[in-house]
């Protein structure tokens, strides 16, 4: 069992998040996370859960609290964890499982090959160090001044792991690449010294120095009408240097050159004026997906083992159904990696689910131009951009994120060269070709991650006031993210509808993929892109089979019912299969696969696509099928009873995460 702090509570058991929903048991769990292995009072429970003020059953309800936290435990693995002790308790768990722990090591090693003048390998470690953030620490908890206190500390210790990982980066001559950085820092924090301090320096060595004069105004001033102080010794010795010193371009008669101490050498001539931040906004209320983000955070950050240094740039291909939240996933993955990729994250989105091909020249020169290149200086055909893009991108730590990406050959010009880069790439399609990238397949959310989402939308006193409605929500939406936030979005605007009226109306709707549909969310509108981007074959694969009830088939019914050999129907369903519009359901006794199609696709054909099919030549197939509410005449009969499959009970089989060869 995994314990998450550095960002809203999680407790994860094998991957799957564990929704802790009560405030106070939250509460009360975070304080013994924070205090784990150390002996925790029930006086210390009660002052957090009531400070100031405690009622009469204060200690009985504490002691319930505790009670709650210990079947929570028990029932996830990790009985015993929690020992009572006179007076109170000892939560014993190893510190490994922990990411406050996993952060404070990165720093200490960061610190540690920080003061051997290593700064590469300091950077990384701190900037892995940091990427465990996903937020303020214990972002949805309600604390008490125990749990304030270790807040405290935990974010003095993150403003010191980014102070040091800046100053690494610093004496690598990074300094135009932190200029974005630093400047949304100081107005974060616009008494923090020594991120002033930094922007200063990396403000000289860009040129800049009438700027870096600018930054000590500002902050002298807030210093003086905030707290009638002026700045430390240390601004304001650099603040002189500054004045006196030459330009960092050339040479200026009379002026002495900087301290060094204070501003460090200056990097190599660049043509970025700016590292790029052009990942779209993150999701706020972004739930689940924590082993899918595990995997793509290792994917694209760990380094080789046996001390094998990368060769490749990493790679990421992330797929699913339409609506499943593939590019909401990668964005969040994005932004949660920003501090591994300080040289900028590039976004692009090749819009794959349209009917226009991909302009991979102008995507070329989008992210050319993203890095400084000017017009003139970008060449005409795609080979001498994709070059000119590896070039530019060479000896930079960055992302890019290829968003609704069709094919290979659409990705391949648009990929650096070097192993400091990433790639997310995403695509409703699976997309071979790409040699070494992790390729990871969405499947639909569990039903603990669909009510989470579902109440972190709507508010947790309505799904624990109807949880039954709520979960049979869940599973009228099939676990898709985009169908959930539909159903999110209408009962927010209806405060006081009942849950199971809700429910109600999904299961009586005679088109329910078309009660998925509000503003912008729209899951029909996403199976019809799909749908218009397949071949005539399999378009006529899934009206044929949406005729009919939704059951498993084979390759040789479907061959049977179109009138196809049967090795042509297996391509059409390969096809649907790449495109997530067909799940294999089961194998059978001699190994032939049984698929299904998804209950919206299995909707969408059923009702907009049915249209009449030409009959095949030499074949009676039309009058054998039933319709869509009467009985099949007797050949409808038999293929029927084919559809509803005869075959014994075979072992489920799902999607998950493969890498390419």
């Amino acid at each position: 069992m995994e314990f998450r702090v550095l960002g809203p509570l999680e407790v994860v058991e094998d991957g799957r998040t564990v929704h802790v929903t009560a405030p106070k048991l939250r509460q009360v769990l975070s304080l013994f996370i924070l205090r784990r292995n150390s002996f925790v009072k029930l006086s210390e429970i009660v002052d957090e859960l009531w400070p100031g003020n405690p009622p009469a059953s204060a200690v009985s309800t504490a002691q319930t609290y505790v009670y709650k936290v210990r079947k929570l435990l028990a029932r996830h693995g990790a009985a015993g964890a929690l020992r009572s002790r006179p007076g109170g308790y000892l939560l014993a768990v190893p510190d490994t499982g922990i990411d406050l722990h996993a952060f404070e090591a990165a720093m200490d090693r960061g610190r540690a090959f920080l003061d051997q003048s290593e700064p590469a390998a300091a950077s990384q470690t701190l900037a892995g160090g940091l990427a465990l953030w996903r937020g303020p620490a214990l972002a949805d908890v309600t604390c008490g001044e125990l749990l304030s206190a270790y807040l405290t500390r935990i974010e003095e210790l993150r403003l010191l792991a980014l102070e040091l990982r800046i100053e690494a980066d610093l004496r690598l001559g990074r300094h135009l690449e932190l200029l974005s950085e630093l400047k949304s820092l100081v107005v974060a924090y616009p008494l923090h010294e020594r991120f002033h301090i930094s922007l200063m320096t990396a403000l000289h060595h860009a040129g800049r120095r009438s700027e870096a004069l600018g930054v000590y105004a500002a902050l002298r001033r807030a210093m003086v009408d905030g707290l009638g102080l002026e700045p430390g010794e240390e601004v304001r010795q650099l603040h002189h240097e500054l004045l006196t010193a030459e330009p960092a371009g050339g040479q200026d008669p009379g002026h002495r050159p900087v301290a060094p101490a204070l501003l460090l050498p200056p990097s190599a001539p660049d043509r970025i004026t700016a590292p790029p931040a052009q990942l779209p906004h993150d999701i706020a209320d972004f739930t689940g997906r924590a082993r899918d983000l595990r995997r793509l955070t290792e994917a694209l950050t760990a380094q080789p083992g046996s001390g094998t240094p990368r060769t490749a740039t990493p790679m990421a291909v992330l797929t699913g159904p339409p609506g499943s939240g593939t590019t909401a996933l990668a964005v969040h993955t994005a932004h949660r990696l920003r501090p591994s990729f300080p040289d900028g994250q590039l976004y692009a989105d090749l819009g794959g689910s349209g009917t226009t091909p991909c302009d991979t020249a102008g995507v070329l020169a989008g992210l050319l131009r993203s890095l400084g290149v000017p017009d003139g200086e970008i060449p005409g055909s795609i080979e001498e951009r994709s070059g000119l893009f590896r070039s530019t991108t060479a000896g930079r730590r960055l992302l890019l994120v290829l968003d609704d990406a069709g094919t290979a050959e659409e990705i391949r010009p648009l990929l650096p060269g070097d192993p400091s880069c990433a790639v997310l790439i995403t695509g409703h399609r699976r997309i071979h070709g790409l040699p070494g990238a992790l390729h990871l397949a969405l499947e639909p959310l569990d039903p603990a991650e669909g009510l989470a989402l579902l109440e972190r939308a709507i508010g947790p006193e309505r799904v624990e006031r109807e949880p039954r409605a709520a979960a049979e929500l869940v599973r009228l939406s099939s676990g898709l993210p985009l169908a959930l936030r539909c159903v999110a979005g209408r009962l927010a605007i209806r405060p006081g509808e009942p849950l199971h009226a809700a429910a109600e109306r999904l299961r009586g709707a005679p088109d329910l993929s078309a009660e998925f549909r509000f503003g912008t969310f729209d899951v029909r509108s996403r199976y019809e892109a799909c749908y218009r981007k397949l071949g005539s074959a399999e378009q006529r694969l899934v009206r044929m089979l949406g005729m009919f009830p939704r059951k498993p088939f084979t390759a040789e019914t479907a061959a049977g019912l179109l009138g196809w050999e049967t090795p042509i129907a297996e391509r059409a369903m390969e096809a649907l299969l790449d495109s997530h519009l067909l799940d294999i359901e089961s194998y059978g006794p001699s190994g032939e696969s049984r698929y299904v199609f998804p209950v919206f696709v299995w909707h969408h054909a059923r009702q907009h696509v049915a249209a009449p099919l030409p009959r095949p030549a030499g074949r009676p197939l039309l009058s054998a099928l039933p319709s869509a509410t009467g009985q099949a005449p007797p050949t409808g009969r038999v293929l029927l009873s084919r559809l509803d499959g005869q075959a014994p009970p075979c072992r489920r089989v799902r999607r998950g995460v493969r890498d390419s060869p």
